[in-house]
């Protein structure tokens, strides 16, 4: 009896245990930044006398481009990354003290952003960066009608790591997908067409967050979703029975 005792109290325990902390970066990027200028400048000299004053001007232009690297964070899409992953069960949330660009630091340097304190009471770190992100818009025809589709659609692709604040170990890493799409039928008499941006960000959104948690319950629970598309497929005949042969 007390051995039944002890193991049920050992899973208890277990069961109760708190899950790890985490915080959650919004993603990372840079970007090429150019800037044109071109400046004109008068400068005039004059000479006066009692009884008249002459003068000449002189023009200066000056003309240059520059060009630098602007880092910062996608303060979007976060938001349903961390909803996704507390519905999960497998972290608990801490904020994190967000990018600033102002402290001349570099977003990408995950390592000293941790050591500087910047997730203090995180036990992991997920660490994103963009990847790549379109927005697009599309008229395209139906055959053999006056309508048209109108579509508006966003994909978001991101890199992700999943970093232990105490040994720096990539835990888990996998790059995760997030799309959107509004689409409307019109016709040749309809003159302005509003396709719903926000909708399209807000499904590209969930759908990122939905596709990290995803991956997050794959390579750290090994747990494996599969769609209509995944299932394996038996081609085998049915079973027939058995015959005795003579």
């Amino acid at each position: 009896m007390r051995t039944w005792m002890g193991i049920i109290g050992m899973v208890f325990a277990f069961a109760t245990q708190a899950a790890p902390r985490i915080a959650v970066t919004d993603m990372a990027f840079q970007e090429r930044v150019e800037q044109y200028i071109h400046t004109v400048s008068a400068h005039s000299n004059l000479q006066a006398n009692r009884y008249s004053a002459s003068g000449s001007a002189s023009y200066e232009e000056y003309e240059a481009r520059t060009s630098y690297i602007e880092q910062s964070e996608l303060h979007k899409f976060s938001g349903d990354i961390k909803g996704e992953i507390l519905k999960s069960g497998l972290f608990q949330l801490v904020q994190g003290v967000p990018y600033n660009a102002s402290a001349r630091e570099d977003v990408y340097d995950i390592i000293k952003r941790i050591k500087s304190g910047s997730f203090k009471g995180a036990d992991y770190v997920l660490f994103g960066t963009v990847s790549d992100i379109d927005f697009r818009q599309d008229v395209g025809e139906i055959a053999n009608t006056d309508s048209y589709s109108a579509i508006m659609g966003l994909t978001v692709v991101g890199d992700f790591s999943l970093i232990n604040t105490r040994t720096y170990e990539i835990t888990s890493a996998f790059t995760a997908m997030g799309e959107g799409q509004d689409t409307k039928l019109v016709n040749s008499r309809d003159v302005k067409v509003s396709l719903n941006r926000g909708r399209v960000v807000r499904d590209a959104s969930k759908s990122i967050g939905v596709d990290v948690a995803r991956q997050l319950r794959e390579q750290l629970r090994g747990e494996v979703e599969f769609t209509g598309q995944d299932m394996p497929q038996n081609n085998l005949p049915r079973d027939e029975a058995p015959r005795i042969l003579r």
